[in-house]
């Protein structure tokens, strides 16, 4: 049974579940052509759909038998006409089932249980471990950095009406939450044009203004009640980071100038924030000697943000000292009253201070070194230098430099990189130190990597005792992961890079790619990896007196590191330096699992209790021990043999480019961002790993997600080890949360989908492939688990997916049927297939079949 017990099932089943089925009957009074047929006809297709897939028919063979059966649609374009149709209907659908679950939020999940602050507040006084708490919190903070990755399909006005459905829906105001259906009917899904990368920052900013302003001073506030002499509000716990805008890695649209723009956006909008709570708080201080503080502060904030040629300097301490001494006066003039509400304002000024968010930079590597091959045709460094040992390159970039301002590369990529540099210099001046300071470095491979930014930084015009960035790499690949502790070590034992990390507080940061190491090595290889990767950082790191920040680069599914985030955490053991918790919160996971300041304070609660959990209660869950570190490599070795088979299977990318709809991702307009690196011919090195992991959880194989994992099981009953894996199930909170991650993948898998394929000249093998290691992969998990189906731990969570699945069960076999025609076309010699009606089917699709997964992207 899950962990939230029988009354989470029924409060689901009563709230959620059958709520869906009431007010799905409203979707009649949509504004759209025939609405009420397309209901009607969609529900009889909806179970065509359900009827014909068990008995062998293909997506093509249920859409034509549909229509075959169905009068009026006797043309092609009537028939697509039909099928766009059903996809606005059950994209609808989706937003409804997405509101319904955000209203019932508090009621089905335990929001003082497990996992929460009040937990922890009952566990350190149990335990008697305030001073261990008081001793952690001087250095531990979460951070979930919000990033424009494209995985977010739901248009920021769609997101809105989410938003206030779900309140109506909370109160039961049958006429309210009809009103919204009618204006949802009315919003279009899809855009026409691609974001800039300033309106993603803009996007993701409603989210800072609207839900963390509130959720992470909750947090804070909170913890303090509970532990109000250890919690320290000039330290807070919870602080948020931001990528839109500073992202340049594969994204050529941006540019410093907005990087500038996003960092003043953000300083306007925390500002406005401070304004109209001030605003409100005035309301309340209508006493003695408040006004004469008051007024002046609130008058200089509104001149900040509204009217631009009036805007003045002001600093995060004079917010501070002006709010104290309105606190001193109500606590001793006019007995504390109101005194929360001032605290409350205290409290965000210290997590948000001028810059609500801290504002990251990220290049690839490769950018860095074609610079540097341009800045050696330029005569701007020796000749010969691309040519030297790194060893040789690290010694001069030690002992050298060069004046880069008023230099132009000619191309806008390379100029921009010293301009990026420069411009987190001005950040700094206006929103503080914190505001920008953080450069990270995509596809790192060496300390030479690290080594050529940091020289870049004072040929940009930074000086060396006053360059107050962190330079991170960003590490990936499996063999990259594999040998982070020789790069780390060779940059700790650098004297000039030792000094820069004297200045930064003996602190590096080191940023892993959960992403692009599944994509690389599989799942099981991937995660593995990343956690050996950590454990041999942390001890290098000790060893040369550094603290070490992990920086998580996550995603949504499983197979980006997402799901279960919270346990992995909790299950680091005291190998792995867990000072900080700093994590990416992409897209669709911000609207899922941070939509609303409810569901966003449970997260952060979660996040926040693993950490802390996590070293003042590590008895609990032992770190593991070497020999279940060896049975775990073994077991990814073997994952990673079997996934390699199917990655260098010669239909690989056919399958992918001509099954899946990975080709018709940039075709959604949902990002900035191109959907891979380079021009050409897309090859599995440049493709993105978003779009990658997208484009099998559409074809509902979720590959990423679990292959190799029934092979390395099997291998290891072969072995006669099976029952060692299932007691380490049962000890290890880590491998327990990276088999339920697994489960999750497989339930939402669906092979039946593609089965016509299996028989397929061109595609017929490599499917048997994935659809037989589904089968192990199920089969050996309920093996180790002891379980009966998949999930079963989790049922809330599995009645969620399945009600979301059938959903979108008609959106699939459209998607399918418009991708078998498509193939048809092209086999014909037809081109420009992305604009066709086929095309744009596949398309339309994704929307709905994305959202519905809530964490699939």
């Amino acid at each position: 049974m899950n962990p939230s017990g029988l009354g989470a099932v029924k409060e689901f089943d009563n709230l959620i579940a059958l709520k869906f089925q009431l007010y799905n009957s409203l979707f009649t009074s949509l504004p759209f052509q025939k609405i009420e047929k397309t209901g009607i006809l969609l529900s009889l297709f909806q179970n065509r759909c359900e009827e014909s897939y068990p008995k062998g028919k293909s997506p093509v063979q249920i859409v034509e038998d549909f229509f075959g059966s169905t009068e009026g649609f006797g043309t092609e374009q009537l028939q697509n006409d039909l099928l766009f149709r059903f996809i606005q209907y059950a994209e609808r659908q989706v937003v409804l089932f997405d509101a319904l679950e955000d209203a019932g939020f508090n009621r089905v999940n335990d929001i003082t249980g497990k996992g929460t602050l009040k937990q922890l507040e009952m566990q350190v006084s149990q335990n008697q471990k305030e001073e261990e708490l008081r001793e952690k919190l001087k250095s531990f903070a979460v951070q979930p950095v919000l990033t424009a990755h494209p995985t977010q399909f739901y248009p920021e006005e769609v997101l809105g009406i989410i938003r206030d459905l779900s309140k109506a829906l909370g109160k039961n105001n049958t006429e309210q939450v009809n009103i919204y259906l009618q204006q949802l009917g009315k919003t279009p899904f899809f855009k026409q044009k691609k974001p800039s990368p300033y309106e993603e920052a803009v996007r993701l900013i409603w989210f800072l203004e609207n839900v963390f302003y509130d959720a992470c001073a909750n947090i804070m506030v909170n913890l303090k009640q509970s532990f109000p002499d250890i919690v320290n509000v000039y330290k807070p716990v919870v602080r948020m980071g931001f990528w839109p805008g500073g992202d340049r890695d594969g994204n050529p649209f941006v540019k410093s100038d907005t990087t500038w723009k996003v960092a003043l956006a953000l300083r306007s909008s925390i500002l406005k924030c401070y304004y109209l709570q001030l605003r409100k708080l005035k309301r309340r201080l209508t006493f003695k000697g408040i006004e004469d503080l008051i007024t002046p502060l609130e008058q200089r904030l509104y001149e900040n943000v509204f009217i631009p040629y009036r805007q003045t300097s002001i600093t995060k301490q004079e917010l501070l000292d002006t709010m104290y001494q309105v606190r001193k006066i109500i606590v001793e003039q006019h007995d504390g009253l109101f005194l929360h509400l001032v605290d409350n304002l205290i409290t965000k000024i210290h997590i948000f201070g001028l810059y609500f968010a801290v504002l990251d930079v990220r290049q690839d590597s490769s950018i860095h070194k074609k610079l540097y091959r341009e800045l050696e045709r330029m005569s701007l460094i020796p000749e010969g230098y691309n040519g030297l040992s790194d060893t040789d390159k690290i010694d001069w970039l030690t002992t050298h430099t060069c004046d880069l301002n008023g230099i132009s590369f000619g191309e806008a990529t390379l100029d921009d990189t010293p301009g990026s540099m420069r411009t987190m210099k001005d950040i700094q001046m206006v929103n503080g130190e914190v505001g920008c300071n953080r450069y990270i470095i995509s596809h790192a491979t060496s300390a030479l990597d690290i080594m050529q930014v940091y020289a870049l930084f004072l040929m940009s015009g930074w000086k060396e005792e006053g360059l107050t960035v962190d330079i991170a790499p960003l590490i990936e690949t499996i063999d990259d992961l594999l040998n982070a502790g020789k790069i780390m070590e060779d940059l700790y034992r650098n004297e000039t890079y030792r000094r820069h990390l004297e200045r930064r507080n003996h602190t590096q940061v080191v940023m892993l790619g959960f992403s692009d190491g599944s994509k690389d090595g599989g799942y099981l290889m991937g995660n593995w990896s990343i956690f050996k990767a950590k454990e041999t950082l942390t001890a290098v790191s000790k060893q040369y007196g550094i603290s070490v920040i992990f920086f998580d680069g996550r995603g949504g599914p499983p197979a980006r590191g997402g799901g279960k985030t919270h346990r992995f955490y909790a299950s680091l053991g005291n190998k792995i330096s867990s000072s900080e918790i700093q994590l990416t919160i992409q897209g669709q996971t911000i609207s899922s699992n941070f939509g609303t300041v409810e569901s966003a304070q449970y997260s952060l609660e979660q996040l926040v209790h693993a950490g802390i959990a996590n070293e003042l209660f590590s008895q609990k869950e032992p770190a593991l021990s070497d020999d279940e570190e060896v049975l775990l490599q073994n077991l990814a070795e073997e994952s990673f043999v079997a996934y390699s088979r199917l990655k260098e299977h010669p239909r690989f990318m056919d399958y992918l480019l001509e099954v899946s709809p990975l080709r018709f991702y940039s075709d959604t307009n949902i990002g900035s961002r191109p959907t891979k690196r380079g021009t050409g011919k897309m090859t599995m090195e440049d493709l993105r790993a978003i779009p990658f992991v997208a484009s099998w959880s559409q074809l509902k194989q979720n590959v990423t997600g679990f292959y190799g994992v029934g092979t390395a099981l099997q291998k290891v009953e072969q072995s006669g080890q099976l029952d060692r894996f299932r007691q380490l199930y049962h000890s290890s909170l880590f491998f327990r949360t990276l088999i339920d991650n697994c489960e999750m993948s497989l339930q939402k898998c669906f092979l039946t989908l593609t089965a016509y394929l299996k028989d397929d000249e061109r595609f017929g093998e490599f499917w048997r492939m994935i659809s037989e290691e589904y089968q192990l992969s199920v089969q050996y998990i309920l093996k180790l688990t002891g379980h009966e189906h998949l999930m079963e731990d989790y049922e809330v969570e599995r009645k969620s997916v399945a009600l979301r699945e059938r959903i979108i069960l008609p959106l699939l076999t459209i998607q399918q049927y418009a991708m078998t025609k498509i193939r048809e076309l092209e086999a014909a010699g037809a081109e420009d297939i992305n604009e066709s009606a086929y095309g744009k089917l596949v398309t339309r699709c994704s929307f709905g079949i994305i959202n519905a997964a809530r964490n699939s992207a």
